[in-house]
């Protein structure tokens, strides 16, 4: 009983909470009737009975609602938001959310089609995570593109689905795409001589995101900009700007969505490439330009290269434990600092593997249990050769209905509440 006493001071101390201290003490030093004066309440059974009870309900209580209010980067979130976070953490226990980039708007062979989506072909269900990018925003002749795009976000948040947005923001010195190797960081961070114009372009991005709303109340959003930093194909990439520069980047555009325009809608993912991280190495290469566990909340990955991709020599055993370990590594990093894990990109492009969702996705996900990742969304459908899902007729389709079948996969049928706490989240 002393150990139990023991174990629920230290609980309440770790909390910082003054009342919890004071209800500690009084359970160690109070009097009661039928006991000698300065006896010890542990000396009563019913009372220890009792009181241990109420304060272990008032300590998961005080440490439920402490981890709600005070885990997400932003302190302010929606209370939508803070149950979308809480349920990411909790679902990775009942299954993996599917997801699929631009699974709305087009697809192989079709585009613009209301309702339709090549994964909803094939397996009649939508994918439980959809992603969009903000990359052409602004543009000229983008702006019923953009529109769609919301209405869609809209449509899946009623069915209680869930967006992911991704930003290729344009090169902001040179102009050009997101893989023009242009140095830019240095000059829009604050004090940089395109800081005012790169500003300009994250007030689009904040519009946009700001807009996504159910009548007057916010869509909440996960928000994955900068992705792949430790490659150097994005001009934020490695080599094109310090470690530094990048984490002040991010954290000044964190800020900037946060504190100056006052976005409480927003989840910040984080997502490193896998080709650039060496295993043995994992935890430190993962973490490379981090930026830091308060301007953070989902830590991701993008992994191509042990799924399949041709450039890859390794045998397919050999990537499937690379793969194991990895997911692992990011796995564990996530549980120490209390944030979501994912799989923030996956994919073979053209599905050339028949049994890929199953044998190279599933099946280690499966059999690994320690491995605890609440989605995976494998990119884009654009053409015959260039999609990373099936669509009706492809070889894979078969298998991908095996894969949607599965207890472990969950797409948005099966999933409830998203954005509630305390509520069932499997139908």
């Amino acid at each position: 009983m002393r150990l139990v006493f023991t174990f629920l001071c230290v609980m309440a101390v770790a909390m910082g909470s003054s009342n919890a201290q004071r209800l500690l003490t009084d359970f160690g030093t109070a009097t009661t009737p039928g006991l000698s004066n300065g006896a010890s309440v542990v000396s009563n059974p019913v009372l220890i009975y009792t009181m241990k009870r109420i304060l272990i309900v008032w300590v998961l209580l005080v440490s439920f609602s402490c981890a709600v209010a005070q885990k997400l980067v932003d302190r302010q979130a929606t209370d939508k938001t803070k149950a979308l976070d809480q349920n990411l953490k909790k679902i990775g226990k009942a299954g993996i959310l599917f997801g699929h980039q631009d699974s709305d708007a087009y697809g192989v062979k079709w585009k613009d089609e209301a309702g339709r989506s090549d994964i909803k072909d094939v397996c009649g269900d939508y994918p439980a995570i959809h992603g969009w990018d903000l990359g052409n925003l602004g543009k000229q002749g983008q702006d019923a593109y953009f529109k769609k795009m919301h209405q869609s976000i809209l449509d899946t948040y009623k069915r209680g689905g869930i967006s992911t947005v991704s930003w290729h923001a344009d090169n902001p010195v040179s102009k050009k795409d997101a893989w023009d190797t242009t140095h830019a960081v240095y000059d829009i961070l604050p004090g940089g001589k395109t800081h005012a114009y790169f500003v300009q372009q994250l007030d689009l991005v904040a519009d946009f995101l700001e807009n996504c709303k159910d009548g007057n109340a916010s869509i909440p959003i996960i928000f994955r900009p900068y992705h792949e930093h430790n490659g150097n194909w994005f001009w934020w990439g490695k080599g094109l700007c310090s470690e530094k520069e990048y984490i002040l980047l991010w954290q000044f555009t964190v800020k900037y969505l946060r504190d100056t325009r006052k976005l409480h809608n927003l989840i910040y993912a984080f997502s490193p490439d896998r080709s650039r991280i060496k295993l043995e190495e994992g935890n430190q290469m993962y973490l490379y330009a981090y930026p830091g566990d308060d301007y953070v909340d989902i830590l991701g990955l993008d992994d191509y290269m042990d799924v399949g991709v041709t450039w890859n020599k390794k045998s397919a055993t050999e990537q499937q434990q690379d793969f194991i370990t990895v997911m692992r590594i990011v796995s564990r990093l996530a549980k120490e600092k209390n944030k979501v894990a994912a799989l923030t990109e996956t994919g073979l492009e053209g599905v050339t593997h028949p049994q890929w969702f199953t044998q190279v996705i599933l099946e280690p996900l499966k059999a690994n249990r320690d491995i605890d990742v609440a989605y995976i969304l494998v990119w884009r459908n654009d053409n015959e050769k260039h999609h990373y899902a099936p669509y009706l007729g492809h070889t894979s389709a078969p298998d991908f209905v095996r894969f949607y079948q599965d207890e472990r996969s969950l797409f948005e049928g099966d999933i409830q509440n998203m954005y509630l706490l305390n509520k069932p989240l499997i139908k």
